[in-house]
């Protein structure tokens, strides 16, 4: 019985997410590994900031971690919701926590609003200040000099990769956890398994880079976000076309997108920007300035159209139909495995 609530729980987090997005009077467990994550990196770089044995040694220390004190408060929780017969507090916690994990809301609604001010209301210097800042707070680039175009590209590729960071993947192994439940309260369950996910999403985006002491330092946690995110991404690849109007081109869609994302340096984000480019039929990719270094990034879709508030707006009502695909999967797979 208790894997049926925390299935149901699940579904209604998704809904939680989908029309509230994170409660701002409650703390976000991101806050809090983030917290974590900044303080020993702190502490790594401030003391061996020239060893780069204990950096690489100290980054597989931060991951390693990061992770287990993630899935073990989310397991703690889980084995006292389930050993008290489904507790309404526990349930509640079980039901915020598996929301925090997700992020469609905020993704869907931040790049919504970037684009809304450029297509609209960019008349002078102030405003289009505004815009860079907020793409800025959305991607690791630097964009204080960037053409509206390259902002609007910016904000499309972070949609596109983060859909799976953000909602897809976290989806994937909650997902899991959930069917783990039902063979075994002490198998990684849907709150572990998403706080630990949560965490290696977390864990890549400070420290996983590859410039200065972070390409020793975030070299554990890039791998484990790249084998964590592999089955998601790839399932996003297979599943995107069925709910667009191209599902007829559907072999074609998997070919071209494999074959433009494997380019990138991360196959994983790459894969998933290029089946929304290829269904949206935007470009990707080029030039993009990091750390005072420009870095070309392979082009996706050399044909499509230039990135539009049109296009940004497709994007999120396919991350949307995509998510009510994967429940409705998700649903049939529970209930008779």
């Amino acid at each position: 019985m208790a894997e049926i609530n925390l299935f149901f729980i699940f579904i209604g987090s998704i809904g939680f997410d989908l029309l509230i997005g994170d409660p701002r009077i409650i703390i976000h467990p991101v806050q809090l590994i983030g917290t974590y994550i900044k303080q020993i990196t702190k502490f790594f770089i401030h003391n061996f900031k020239g060893n780069k044995r204990i950096l690489f040694w100290g980054g597989l220390f931060i991951a390693l971690s990061t992770i287990g004190i993630s899935f073990a408060i989310g397991k703690l929780i889980e084995l006292i919701y389930i050993q008290s017969k489904s507790n309404f507090i526990f349930g509640i916690l079980i039901f915020l926590g598996l929301s925090s994990c997700l992020a469609s809301k905020s993704l869907i609604s931040t790049v919504k609003e970037i684009s809304s001010l450029i297509h609209d209301n960019i008349t002078d210097q102030k405003t289009e200040q505004i815009v860079k800042e907020k793409v800025q707070k959305i991607v690791s680039r630097d964009v204080s000099n960037s053409s509206l175009e390259h902002l609007l590209r910016s904000s499309s590729e972070s949609l596109t990769e983060n859909s799976v960071d953000g909602i897809f993947g976290p989806l994937f192994w909650i997902f899991i956890g959930i069917v783990f439940i039902k063979f075994s309260i002490y198998l990684p369950g849907p709150l572990s398994l998403g706080f630990s996910y949560k965490a290696i999403s977390t864990l890549d985006s400070m420290i996983g880079y590859k410039y200065d002491q972070y390409k020793y330092l975030g070299f554990f946690s890039a791998k484990i976000e790249d084998y964590s995110t592999f089955v998601p991404s790839r399932l996003v690849l297979l599943t995107l076309p069925l709910i667009s109007s191209k599902f007829k081109q559907y072999t074609s869609l998997i070919k071209k997108s494999y074959s433009d994302g494997i380019k990138y340096d991360s196959p994983n984000s790459g894969i998933s920007e290029a089946i929304f480019a290829y269904i949206s039929n935007i470009k990707l990719g080029g030039e993009n300035k990091y750390n005072d270094e420009i870095i070309e990034k392979p082009i996706i879709n050399a044909n499509g159209d230039i990135c539009s508030k049109e296009k940004i707006n497709l994007i999120c009502q396919l991350i949307l139909r995509l998510q009510i695909l994967w429940i409705i999967i998700f649903t049939i797979i529970f209930f008779n495995i």
